[in-house]
């Protein structure tokens, strides 16, 4: 690589410098691990960013996959350094995940940009890896691919399918209405997650999966691929050879992250029925490698792509059945006049051709595209006085009679109070109600946590009523599903005028014509404003304080203001 007319790969830099001692330093601690003359001798150096942790469930199995990968990067004449970073398992995680995944972004970007990388794969799984490192990567703009660590197998229980999280969410209905017994939650925990993966429903750890694909960083027909699927073991294999030649290329992230790539994804996410967790993801990676994506977008490109997987929540089925009726290119090329078909990917070819060939082995499972599941189902983006920077809503996980709804606010001003008061049977609710949760946005919970599909009422529930409007400054769980208005922007702990709703005013929600109104008036607010003030902020220390200072708002995708935009792969000083 170093011979003429081939660029210099970014490691020579640190095992051939001109300088002998600092080749010394680098190289001889090296050594100690056994590695052989040729390994310092111009061989690319590949990077594995590995998001194992057993305290994330989901990506367990990973360390594993980390051996497939390397196996190709030598293969490919490679040299493999697996390297961890901050892993964030929504499972255990408190107060939510989504707190950390800009940490874990810094984490990836100073990892990578650190040391002696050429190029990087990103394994990754539970939902935030996902765009944590991706984001990280960005901002240091190596060549770089992505393996999905895959979904774990179908749930089963009592002979139907169970969806990991989207029976979470029936739970209390069933123990309250189903004579649900503690015997049965026991048999449904383990049917609902029997094997390595991340959740098999098309929640957020799957649209993440699909958001990469989408977007070129995987090679094709990687999303759907359960974990245990010995196919998932020759795609980390296969990728680790091909990202050797993509550093042989200068095959960029940039080159890849393009304008064109970002609204393929926006379209392929509504195709899918993917989480409304999709948009906060984008908008932060987009803010990394420099692409400018507004929230309204995803309504303008994508509200009105057709539905063609039928996968709870908004569906029937699950991943399995998604990856055995031909996966993500059979919708890729089903939705190929709506795409950017050139739009390049990481095996050098455009995503159009990568997937001109895949079939449909299951009309069940992904429709046609003339004869889609819905008509129209991408999330849409509302706005009004009660959302003057937007709120989300997706309306496939919706019940249709409730998008245009009009009702009184109950009002619950933390996560606590809900708990606490939603089962009183003196609370002053009905199911015309709307239900309104403060404090849970970026700033406010801190994190934006997945608590905005509020459980409803157990008197509610008694009288056979599965969903009301809900509407908050959080966010929830791509497993979950409701008529429920997420991502109000500005949050109430920043000011916004969800902060100053109070039960018993009026609330109109207009999904068809993208409206979110409190009917309270100007001069009413103004007064409400002058007499409110922000709560205490959640820690003075750390982390934590950090984030809650520099972090944005939902409609700009929640990272820090400070890492918008790259810094670039170069360091300018050495160690030694």
């Amino acid at each position: 690589m170093g011979d003429k007319g081939k660029k210099k790969l970014r490691s020579e830099s640190w095992f051939n410098p001109e300088d002998a001692k600092s080749a010394f330093i680098h190289r001889s601690w090296l050594r100690n691990q056994g590695y052989p003359n040729d390994y310092f001798e111009g061989r690319p150096v590949i990077g594995i960013c590995n998001t194992w942790s057993e305290l994330t469930p989901c990506n367990g199995h990973l360390r594993e996959f980390a051996e497939f990968v390397k196996r190709g990067v030598l293969e490919a004449g490679g040299v493999p350094f697996e390297f961890p970073v901050t892993s964030m398992g929504e499972i255990l995680m408190r107060p939510t995940a989504m707190l950390f995944r800009n940490l874990a972004s810094m984490d990836t970007e100073e990892s990578i940009r650190a040391n002696p990388l050429d190029g990087v794969v990103l394994l990754t799984g539970c939902d935030k890896t996902t765009p944590a490192t991706v984001m990280g990567a960005c901002s240091v703009d190596l060549p770089t691919i992505v393996v999905p660590g895959g979904p774990m197998l179908n749930g089963k229980y009592k002979g139907e399918r169970i969806g990991s999280g989207t029976f979470v969410w029936q739970l209390k209905d069933k123990i309250k209405n189903e004579g649900f017994t503690p015997e049965d939650q026991i048999e449904a925990e383990v049917c609902s997650a029997r094997s390595a993966g991340h959740c098999m429903t098309m929640g957020t750890a799957s649209t993440m999966a699909c958001m990469v694909e989408s977007l070129g960083l995987t090679l094709p027909g990687a999303a759907a691929i359960p974990a245990v699927d010995s196919r998932k073991k020759v795609l980390a294999q296969l990728s680790g050879r091909r990202i050797v030649e993509m550093v042989k290329e200068d095959l960029k992230l940039s080159k890849i992250l393009t304008r064109e790539a970002f609204e393929n994804a926006i379209k392929l996410n509504a195709a899918v029925g993917g989480s409304t967790n999709f948009i906060i993801h984008l908008q932060a990676i987009a803010g990394r490698i420099g692409v400018d994506l507004n929230l309204q977008e995803f309504d303008t490109l994508g509200s009105k792509i057709p539905l063609l997987v039928n996968l709870m929540p908004s569906g029937k089925f699950l991943m399995e059945d998604f990856f055995d009726a031909g996966g993500l290119p059979v919708v890729i090329r089903e939705m190929k006049q709506h795409l950017h078909n050139n739009a390049i990917t990481v095996n050098g070819k455009p995503i159009g051709e990568n997937n001109k060939k895949a079939e449909c082995y299951n009309p069940e499972v992904i429709a046609p595209l003339e004869q889609p599941f819905l008509e129209e189902a991408g999330i849409a983006v509302l706005y009004g006085n009660l959302c003057e920077d937007g709120a989300v809503i997706k309306p496939s996980a919706a019940t249709p009679e409730l998008m245009t709804h009009r009702g009184k606010a109950v009002v619950f001003e933390t996560i606590e109070e809900f708990l606490s008061t939603v089962d009183d049977p003196d609370l002053e609710i009905d199911e015309h109600s709307v239900m309104v949760l403060k404090g849970v946005g970026p700033v406010g919970y801190p994190g934006m946590a997945e608590v905005g599909n509020m459980d409803l009422p157990e008197k509610i529930l008694k009288k056979g009523i599965k969903d009301m409007v809900r509407i908050s400054d959080g966010r929830m769980s791509g497993t979950a599903f409701g008529t429920v208005v997420l991502h109000i922007s500005p949050e109430s702990s920043v000011g916004g005028v969800l902060a100053l709703v109070q039960s018993g005013d009026y609330i109109v929600l207009d999904v068809p014509n993208r409206k979110l109104h409190l009917e309270v008036t100007p001069e009413e607010l103004e007064k409400r404003k002058a007499s409110w003030s922000p709560p205490k902020p959640p820690s003075d220390r750390g982390y934590v304080n950090l984030y809650t200072k520099t972090v944005q708002q939902a409609h700009l995708g929640a990272d820090l203001d400070f890492l918008n935009g790259k810094s670039g792969d170069e360091v300018t000083r050495d160690a030694h």
